[in-house]
């Protein structure tokens, strides 16, 4: 990034402020990190609306926090659907303001992010696929039809709220629904089990059954009771698209050679594939954003759901690769429904020939039109009668004796016989086949659709070229340009879950943390705390000799080796002479004697540091950066790669990750400045700050991961009540990091930790109730761990 790129964003930075007029303290400190994320996501037109209804949300009079979980997740939501979608979305909050459901806006925003992540997208494939900025950050919002699953959430949402708002007298709404805001916290956990269909039974269920019992309403809506999860179960059915996009997105790479972005949308309104009427299904289709795939897709004649998710994306694949667009504006809808059945059969064919393995898949998806099924007085016949062609035409065993649709089978053989053919040839060969079958009736208002429609094929809308805009086609907005804003400075929030213990569920997305490189103070401190324990370095030095590892260690007695040992050679010479077995072991080799231990520490910087300690003139900060100074001398003298950090917290909103020392960086001035510079200050949320420390340790080749935590204190903020909520959190973060591998220990300076820090850490933690001891203790400390 160019100085003047910098300059220019912290030109504009004071507008945008002026622009977002707030007087809330609690804004400042992630203000301009919200906008380094914003601009590199919205358009500029984007970012002046995201500030302007930020703005609004601040004088909702609901308070600062739907303002900040606005301002930190709107640019994540945009990734996902779109900046457009921005109007929608405020007007689902505005319906939820005018109600008695105010309240319920603070969940409905905290979840919005992880909820249009699971409904918009397919998760498991990268944003940019090589395509230009912007072109897969804007999905067309205006352009997706009143089918498309987030819009379907929304419209199921309020919905809810309409059906479950109580009222006196039934004229006015006066009570809140008591389910709502669960129903918000629990979305996006039911939106990793269920569709949107199952979603919208589920919730049916809820309404139909506990509509007149508010606390039955809030056990159904927060899963805590019976028959929430017995139905929940019952809706899990078919195979989720969501679940499977990453196998699915590798069988498209690996058996065609090809990528797309797999996107999913809302089956039928009553769930789907159960709807008996297949016409008012939404078909597979391609456009700019990618494959647009079903969200679910039930088990079907004996193919499993995940069978149709492969058999729909190599018909598409196929269409990718042989199929030209032709021009459409003279042809009538008619011809249009037959070139599409003759190119699709033409794509099926060309897939048989080479995967063969596809053709029970496809057969057994493929409906089987009964002859003569369709009365010609009664229905127009054009789509059964193809139908039949298609069948026959992948078919050997089609049974159908029709003389014109056997004609054009062969005629349709004999194109492919020398050659994949090609659109323009199977045009040709719809078109006289149309001519020839086309009856009288077909002009009847009542399409025969039973056993016509070929599920797994795509709707083709990606076959046709209209060179005038007409009432047939539609139309799709294209993806909203946005230019690429400069590289800023600074790192957008990171998202991480929470753990809530009395609903022993995760909340996703719910705590934004926001890293960044720990200000400078002056090295000479640090070289002063050096000078000053002296004789405890002397100490620590001799200690630090039995650990260090020497480079190679010498293996002697093989019979195989890198070298000879002399002395056994000799040896085996004098008593192969003396007429003794000689012993054949006078080769040696070696290897090296090392450690193989990564180590990141993890300094709790909350206010309480600031404290005297006990009996001492300095503060337990001050104790804390003379530990840490030792405890990283010690480590450089050792060799092992180590890296420290600290945190602090402000609500969940704004999780601070300070990086005082790389893994990659020597302990030199730089480092020893940025230890200098470490101040106290806020709270401790201790489980994002494990997890992010998880992440970078994570990352590390090493045999053993060891996070120490300096702390001293329990975990707490200001926005939780509950003392228990972030000791349960920190709990399942240590464990998590447990199943990664990583190895955690808590130093605790609070004496009374006991009655907590073993709930988190269990049995790897060391209390220090003598705070002038932590310098001598802590390397000391480290040393019996690592030894």
């Amino acid at each position: 990034m160019t100085a003047t790129e910098t300059a220019s964003f912290l030109e504009r930075l004071p507008a945008w402020r002026a622009r977002l007029d707030t007087r809330f303290p609690e804004v400042d400190p992630v203000f301009e990190a919200c906008l380094v994320d914003a601009v590199r996501v919205l358009s500029p037109e984007g970012l002046d609306a995201y500030l302007d209804y930020a703005r609004v949300l601040g004088k909702l009079g609901r308070g600062v926090e739907p303002m900040l979980i606005f301002l930190a997740e709107w640019p994540q939501v945009a990734r996902s659907l779109g900046e457009d979608a921005l109007p929608a979305i405020a007007a689902a909050i505005h319906t939820l303001y005018k109600s008695p459901n105010g309240k319920a806006i603070t969940p409905f925003l905290q979840s919005l992010a992880a909820v249009a992540r699971r409904l918009s997208r397919s998760p498991g494939r990268p944003r940019n696929d090589g395509a230009p900025p912007g072109e897969l950050a804007q999905p067309g919002w205006g352009a997706l039809s009143s089918r498309e699953p987030f819009q379907r959430y929304l419209s199921l949402s309020l919905d809810f709220m309409e059906r479950t708002t109580g009222s006196i007298h039934g004229h006015h709404k006066t009570f809140a629904s008591p389910g709502l805001p669960l129903f918000f916290e629990r979305a996006p956990q039911l939106l990793g089990l269920l569709s949107v269909g199952g979603l919208q039974r589920w919730v049916e269920y809820g309404i139909r059954n506990h509509q007149h019992h508010p606390d039955h309403q809030r056990d159904y809506f927060g899963l805590r009771s019976a028959d929430a999860k017995a139905v929940l179960q019952r809706e899990r059915r078919g195979t989720l698209l969501a679940d499977h996009s990453r196998a699915l997105d590798l069988y498209l790479q690996a058996l065609w050679q090809q990528q797309a972005l797999l996107v999913p949308y809302a089956t039928a309104q009553l769930g789907g594939d159960s709807v008996p009427d297949a016409s008012a299904q939404l078909r597979p289709y391609v456009d700019h954003l990618g494959m647009r795939l079903p969200d679910v897709y039930d088990d079907r004649a004996g193919v499993r759901g995940i069978d149709r998710y492969r058999a729909a994306l190599a018909h598409m694949a196929g269409h990718r690769r042989w199929s030209q667009p032709q021009v459409a504006d003279n042809w009538s809808p008619f011809q249009r429904l037959a070139v599409e059945t003759f190119e699709d059969a033409r794509i099926d064919t060309l897939l048989l020939r080479e995967y063969p393995g596809l053709r029970g898949t496809l057969l057994r998806l493929h409906p089987r039109p009964t002859e003569g099924a369709c009365d010609p007085a009664r229905h127009s016949c054009l789509r059964h009668r193809l139908a039949m062609l298609s069948r026959a035409m992948l078919d050997p065993q089609h049974g159908y004796t029709d003389p014109d649709l056997l004609h054009f089978r062969q005629r349709f053989h004999q194109a492919l016989a020398t050659g994949p053919s090609s659109t323009q040839e199977m045009a040709s060969l719809a078109l006289s086949c149309v001519a020839r079958i086309r009856r009288q009736s077909d002009q009847l208002p009542d399409v025969f659709f039973t056993d016509t429609e070929v599920d797994y094929r795509d709707d083709n809308r990606h076959l046709w070229i209209y060179i005038e805009a007409g009432d047939e086609e539609e139309s799709f907005q294209p993806p909203r340009q946005s230019d690429t804003p400069p590289d800023v400075a600074g790192l957008p929030p990171r998202h991480y879950p929470e753990w809530d213990h009395q609903s022993q569920t995760w909340r996703p997305d719910w705590v934004s943390l926001y890293e960044r490189l720990q200000p400078s103070g002056n090295p000479a401190q640090i070289h002063a705390i050096l000078a000053r324990h002296a004789g405890l370095a002397k100490q620590l030095k001799r200690l630090l000799d039995l650990l260090k590892p020497q480079d190679k260690q010498r293996i002697r007695f093989q019979e195989e080796g890198s070298e000879l040992d002399l002395d056994v050679a000799i040896r085996s010479l004098i008593d192969f002479k003396s007429g003794a077995a000689p012993d054949p072991r006078i080769n040696m080799s070696h290897r090296t004697d090392g450690r193989d231990i990564a180590v990141l520490l993890l300094l709790d910087l909350s206010q309480s540091l600031n404290e005297p300690a006990a009996g001492s003139e300095q503060t337990v900060l001050d104790l804390s950066r003379e530990a840490v100074t030792l405890l990283a001398w010690a480590i450089e003298q050792l060799g092992d790669p180590f890296a420290i950090a600290g945190f602090h917290s402000n609500t969940r909103h704004d999780v601070r990750y300070q990086h005082i020392k790389g893994f990659d960086e020597g302990f030199d001035d730089e480092v020893k400045g940025r230890l200098a510079g470490i101040e106290a200050g806020y709270s401790t949320r201790m489980g994002a700050a494990l997890r992010h420390a998880g992440h970078y340790l994570g990352a590390r080749q090493a045999d053993k991961k060891l996070l120490l935590i300096l702390t001293d204190g329990q975990p707490s903020d200001v926005d939780t009540p509950d003392e228990r909520t972030l000791i349960e959190d920190a709990r399942e973060a240590v464990r998590e990091l447990g199943r990664d591998g990583i190895y955690t220990h808590c130093i605790s300076l609070d004496p009374k930790a006991d009655a907590y820090v073993g709930d988190i850490f269990g049995g790897r933690h060391t209390v220090i109730e003598n705070v002038q001891r932590l310098p001598e203790r802590l390397p000391q400390l480290f040393m019996s761990l690592t030894r």
